[in-house]
């Protein structure tokens, strides 16, 4: 195949379809509009668990195309939004785009509805800036979305709320997104614009019925529709194609260039006519060029990279992550053919094939530098956009196949996730004579620069490499926000026994006593309510689980078994906080399953180092934060620096980015500053954390059950009416269980068996002080994979470790147990709720978990399927 051939292909020019390769192998169809075959090719997902990709054709993310086309798709959709509101309701609107993938596609939809500002989310946090908002995508490989407006009354507004994303297949993300919001800043109109709706049968009916629960108009715009129809054992499939297509690790020293690499894969595409080969996939991953990195515009020599400076307006944002309004849209249009101009005369006398490259979430910007360029050069100059992705996908050498090659480099912002690859596909190998790769000036760092960065990747393949930075917008300082006006002095902490059973000492609560309130609910009642966006899980309590005699036994058998391996957990964590951060912490634990773990660290100071460590609970809700009436209790009697936040264990991580999202919003509005993220945990299976006693997923007895091993102190409240401004979130004390009240044993059982584990204390203290503890955060992607493979679609119901699986068995409504394969004693007390609630416990080989649990999803009274469907059991 040619150079033109193939670039030709990656804008669906040859009538091949790009998706007839996965198409035939695997059975998909793509049924419905006539242009559906045209906006949408087929890829395969690098490690699927959803074998197929749609890939669009007009996004711009992953199929480099005309610019002018990627922008007219989106401000199409605009104007088809403001016929449908008319002009008034539009003139109110605000735009919110998804990051990564839909941030230029919703700016371009905001441009055509006409003046509406926009904003997208983001997973790139910001320091100094306040969260408005944030919400999980259930199916994604990245991390969670952030809302940080600059004005946070961006989405305080009355009038309709516009969600952009580029496809519409399931409706989770957008209707948990509209549920998250409405929540928080109700109001009666939404539409959602995608450019494609590909929703099976089964969820068209939910946009209706989600809009009839929240009681609100929820309209869908967009360029096409229709479904994918999947194969029975389509996963499985996919699964071994990309097995059998993954090119193997390259050596950059060994690998050919381009011109041989060319040549070898057309050798090998000719081959696969016959029957005794098979079809290979181009990874494009090249010894990078050793040109230079700085010079002249213009005097770019082949494989060199050189700087194209844009003189960007410094009061443009360079995106919507933190707002942007009409005004910043007439400021950027005004500069737009200035920096084409300057972009113009940079590139090389004789380029005719230009990519201007984006970069992830930063899309519109480089979108409209194309678009000026494409009309500054004329005829004269092919220009084509595409932007670089997070997105593993699987790149095969075909003309029937979407993702031709793929260029693979490591992440260069410093991503609040974690490092890891990034790709851009369809640059190899399709023509370019010049790139211009756009990044924003966060993410011009060395690793951009570096020998397998993005820039000599680019410069491996593109004989003239142009870098343009544009200067990452952050929001003008203003003036130290004002702390929330209080009471002048907020209330001491409860302590025991008058609430509480453990002593006045070993623990301080910060939560007001709401035990004279019926909070309570039945399960199932709760489970509808909070899954249908009725209510938020902590503005309610469970109805208290009362023990059978024999799970009481399971109980005390688990302690006895368990309590030296606890001790040993207990003494590790401990260590590590006063050798790392305070050799006189202020342990705060998370109410309430960190409460007990948090006496108990401050026991062993007490044991080993003669110590008294103040100790204190504080409440934090998923989705509401930390409560900072709290921290302003704690700032005022302690150091920040000294308060160490302590937990039972991590599943996925979710409490973890919770808190260190809280504490950013509150040195926002406080200005108190000092308070570390990092939690002290016992258990930390899903690899979240740096500090911890083990990342071992086995039992803790003190999940077993509720308030009786919790000194019989409830799950913490947050609920307008009862939790006002200046209170502390508040909890419940169930005097009544005094008599089933297990607290105490459990605590006196683990602490007497200090002094046996003093010795191998030490001995792993030493290994964990010396240890790589970076965390890789595999506790979410396993939980990512698990909630696509079960259907489930939410990362929310998805409960992994010991600890997150007992607690969905205690309050929530189980759909199933996951079990890992050979799991013993560590799992008696799940299997008896398991049998006691009819729930399937089921085997599998591989759980990186002992356990995990499934809330039933899409949960109605009845319901049992994934589906929400009532079955007969």
């Amino acid at each position: 195949m040619t150079e033109r051939a193939h670039a030709a292909h990656a804008e669906g020019e040859t009538g091949v379809w790009s998706g007839s390769w996965v198409a035939e192998r695997l059975g998909v169809e793509l049924a419905g509009d006539e242009a559906l075959t045209g906006l949408l090719g087929l890829a395969l997902r690098r490690n699927p668990k959803r074998a197929h990709l749609l890939v669009s054709n007009v996004l711009g993310k992953h199929v480099p195309q005309s610019p002018s086309v990627v922008y007219g798709h989106g401000v199409a959709l605009g104007r088809r939004v403001r016929e449908l509101l008319g002009a008034e309701a539009a003139e109110g609107a605000v735009v919110l785009g998804y990051a990564e993938t839909a941030t230029g596609l919703g700016h371009s939809v905001a441009d055509g509805l006409g003046s509406a500002p926009y904003l997208h989310s983001t997973r790139r946090a910001v320091a100094g800036v306040a969260r408005a908002g944030g919400f999980e995508e259930s199916h994604s490989h990245a991390t969670s979305h952030l809302l940080l407006p600059q004005d946070p009354a961006l989405l305080a507004g009355d009038g309709p709320l516009v969600l952009v994303d580029d496809e519409f297949s399931t409706g989770n993300t957008v209707l948990n997104t509209i549920r998250a919001l409405h929540e928080r800043y109700p109001r009666k109109r939404y539409v959602v614009v995608a450019l494609v709706d590909m929703r099976s049968p089964a969820d068209a009916g939910r946009l209706d019925a989600f809009a009839g629960e929240i009681g609100a108009r929820v309209d869908l715009v967009t360029t096409a529709s229709g479904t994918v129809r999947l194969p029975p054992g389509v996963l499985e499939k996919g699964q071994e194609l990309v097995a059998r297509y993954e090119a193997p690790p390259v050596d950059p020293a060994t690998e050919p260039t381009t011109e041989a690499r060319t040549e070898r894969t057309t050798e090998a595409r000719t081959e696969r006519t016959t029957e005794a080969t098979t079809e290979r996939t181009t990874e494009a991953t090249s010894e990078p060029a050793s040109g230079p990195t700085g010079g002249s515009p213009g005097a770019a020599s082949p494989g060199s990279v050189e700087r194209v400076e844009l003189r960007w307006p410094h009061d443009v944002p360079d995106g919507g992550r933190h707002g942007f309004t009409a005004a910043d849209r007439d400021r950027l249009e005004s500069a737009l053919p200035g920096m084409a101009a300057r972009i113009a005369d940079a590139l090389p006398a004789r380029a005719r094939r230009v990519l201007v490259l984006g970069f992830e979430e930063l899309m519109y910007a480089p979108l409209r530098l194309a678009q000026a360029l494409e009309q500054a050069v004329g005829g004269d100059v092919e220009v084509r956009y595409s932007t670089t992705t997070r997105s593993p996908v699987l790149a095969v050498d075909d003309p029937g196949y979407a993702i031709r090659t793929r260029l693979v480099f490591p992440a260069h912002d410093d991503p609040a996730d974690g490092p890891g690859e990034r790709y851009a596909y369809n640059v190899a190998g399709a023509g370019f004579d010049a790139v211009i790769a756009v990044v924003d000036s966060a993410a011009d760092t060395p690793a951009l620069h570096a020998p397998d960065g993005l820039a000599a990747r680019l410069a491996a393949h593109v004989p003239h490499v142009l870098l343009a930075v544009v200067p990452s917008y952050v929001p003008h300082a203003s003036p130290a926000p004002q702390a929330p006006e209080r009471p002048p002095m907020l209330p001491e902490p409860l302590r025991g026994p008058a609430f509480s059973s453990y002593a006045p000492d070993e623990v301080g609560w910060l939560l007001q006593d709401l035990s004279d309130v019926t909070l309570e609910a039945p399960t199932e009642e709760r489970e509808e309510a909070i899954q249908s966006g009725g209510a938020h899980y902590a503005e309610s309590l469970p109805v208290e689980y009362q023990p059978s005699e024999q799970y009481q036994e399971l109980f005390h058998a688990a302690l006895e078994s368990s309590a030296g391996r606890l001790a040993r957990a207990v003494g590790a964590v401990t260590e590590v906080v006063l050798t790392e951060r305070s050799p006189r912490p202020v342990l705060v634990s998370l109410a309430r399953a960190g409460t007990p773990v948090g006496v108990l660290m401050r026991r062993w100071a007490r044991f080993r180092h003669g110590l008294d460590l103040p100790h204190y609970a504080v409440s934090i809700v998923r989705g509401r934060g930390i409560d900072a009436n709290a921290l302003r209790w704690l700032a005022d009697h302690h150091d920040p620096a000294d308060v160490v936040f302590v937990d039972g264990w991590t599943g996925k991580g979710a409490i973890t980015r919770e808190l260190a999202a809280a504490l950013r919003d509150f040195e926002a509005s406080d200005g108190v500053t000092g308070f570390d993220p990092e939690i002290a945990v016992l258990a930390d299976p899903g690899s979240c954390v740096r500090t911890y006693g083990t990342r071992d997923d086995f039992l803790i007895p003190s999940a077993c059950l509720n308030s009786t091993v919790s000194g019989l102190i409830s799950r913490t409240v947050l609920r307008a009416d009862l939790v006002g401004p200046h209170d502390f979130h508040g909890a419940k004390f169930y005097r009544e269980l005094a008599g089933a009240d297990l607290s105490p044993a459990f605590l006196d059982a683990v602490s007497a068996r200090f002094p046996d584990v003093t010795e191998s204390v030490d001995a792993h203290v030493k290994e964990l002080l010396s240890a790589d503890r970076t965390p890789t955060w595999e506790g979410w992607a396993a939980v990512e994979r698990i909630s696509e493979e079960y259907g489930i679609h939410d990362v929310n119901l998805v409960k992994p470790g010991v600890g997150e699986t007992t607690r969905v068995m205690l309050r929530r409504v189980p759909w199933k147990v996951l079990a890992r394969a050979g799991a013993g004693a560590d799992l008696d007390h799940v299997r008896l709720l398991a049998e006691q609630r009819g729930v399937p416990v089921e085997e599998v080989a591989d759980l990186p978990y002992t356990c995990v649990g499934l809330i039933h999803p899409q949960y109605t009274r009845g319901a049992t399927g994934a589906d929400g469907k009532a079955v007969t059991l």
